[in-house]
């Protein structure tokens, strides 16, 4: 698939080992953040010479950016399959996204019960978890969701669980939960679905809507960060009108009809929640991208990336020590985590990079509660990893996260040096 890696800035960039020497990198840590589409930055480039500040101005420039800003909406809402009455509201990121709609959900139900699972990311825990009444739906001990548990919820509050926070991949074992028949299941109950696109939006083709109404998604959010646009915008999708309530997170400029001394007149949606001067530039390099994934298509990327992963899955469990996590799942994305007996996550991570300039993730990835079930941590070793300050001895994961410029030469290299790491430091 070099077609593929021809469209990505950076494939070909060098960078220093310990020893002095330079050698060719190898990214597989792009569920934290892909590098951006060739494309995208042509794009950028050149709408800089055109960029302003967007609405009310009249000058040429002005008027370009705000075009480019407000049709990106309906690009948006094609690209994700949106339901009919679903808005664009533009954010920095995902975890914004899920903060904005946690001040607009259950505004008018103070005893609102929000429900999420074990598997989520802090930024779909966190949000929720200070403002209303979170129930966990329990997952297996790799993370795919309880239906049986999740129905035993909504029927216990009797109607009271007013939306489902879910993520649609988990970005610790890729494993796709799903969502089309989670949102059923919500809908039976009264509850709406909110899911979290960030680790599926680059990977999978995804529609809000589904032929069976019941099974529409009701909100979703995504950052371009992970999706070859790393320019700061993210995006939340959702019904107009359960979005329209109450007044703005972020009041300033561009949220307002009119302003006096007395009284404040709101603006309509999506711009009331849109408040100071957009990111511009992000949403120009968010489109940019769409247009690019639309051009090689999600199927083919979905299709390359399961080999991909197929084949790292199959020359790792040579490899000797090594422990893969939740291997068995069929339905994921391409992640891997893993460990190596006798070797610290940290350090595993770190050799990797200054001996044979690999890239990867390691630690918890703002999953906490989901990896410590992973590693089977009780409460008493939880206590114990608060206790102890140094964060090297910290237990976590070695991810791997694949995308569709990878090839199975770099995945040759990783067999290869996890090989040498386990010869030279494992204490096993």
């Amino acid at each position: 698939m070099d077609s593929f890696r021809d469209l990505v800035v950076g494939v070909e960039s060098l960078v220093p080992l310990k020893d002095g020497s330079f050698i060719k990198y190898i990214n597989f840590d792009n569920a934290a953040t892909t590098p951006p589409f060739k494309n995208v930055m042509w794009f950028i480039n050149y709408f800089s010479e055109y960029y302003s500040s967007i609405h009310r101005g009249e000058g040429f420039k002005s008027r370009v950016s705000t075009e480019i800003y407000e049709s990106a909406r309906e690009d948006i809402l094609s690209f994700v399959g949106a339901n009919k009455e679903d808005i664009v509201i533009f954010v920095k990121n995902t975890t914004e996204a899920i903060n904005k709609l946690s001040f607009k959900i259950c505004s008018q139900y103070p005893n609102c019960v929000v429900l999420t699972t074990e598997m989520e990311h802090h930024s779909n825990l966190l949000p929720w978890r200070f403002r209303f009444h979170i129930d966990t739906v329990r997952t297996d001990s790799c993370g795919r969701i309880d239906l049986e548990n999740l129905e035993k919820k909504l029927k216990s509050y009797y109607g009271m669980v007013k939306i489902v926070a879910i993520t649609y991949a988990s970005n610790v074992t890729g494993y796709i939960n799903p969502v089309h028949e989670i949102a059923a299941l919500c809908h039976k109950y009264g509850a709406k679905i909110f899911v979290d696109c960030a680790q599926i939006i680059a990977h999978k083709k995804i529609s809000m809507k589904n032929e069976d109404e019941r099974k529409n998604l009701d909100f979703i959010a995504f950052s371009a960060h992970k999706m070859y646009a790393p320019f700061g915008i993210g995006v939340l999708v959702g019904d107009k009108n359960s979005l329209s309530s109450g007044i703005p997170d972020i009041k300033g400029g561009g949220t307002v009809k009119v302003v006096t001394d007395d009284f404040v007149v709101w603006d309509d949606l999506p711009h009331k929640e849109e408040g100071g001067t957009p990111n511009v530039m992000g949403v120009a390099a968010l489109i940019s991208a769409i247009n690019t994934l639309n051009y090689i298509g999600l199927d083919k990327v979905e299709k390359y990336e399961k080999r991909l992963l197929k084949y790292a899955s199959e020359a790792l469990k040579d490899v000797k020590d090594i422990k893969l996590y939740c291997d068995g799942i069929e339905d994921k994305v391409a992640i891997i985590p893993f460990n190596i007996e006798g070797v610290k996550h940290n350090d595993v991570a770190r050799i990797l990079s200054e001996e044979y300039g690999i890239g990867v993730r390691n630690g918890c990835f703002c999953a906490q509660p989901y990896v410590h079930k992973l590693l089977n941590l009780n409460r008493s070793d939880i206590k114990n990893i608060i206790r102890d300050s140094d964060i090297t001895k910290r237990p976590g994961l070695v991810r791997l996260s694949f995308a569709l410029y990878n090839t199975f030469e770099e995945i040759d290299r990783l067999k290869f040096a996890l090989e040498e790491i386990v010869k030279k430091y494992s204490s096993k």
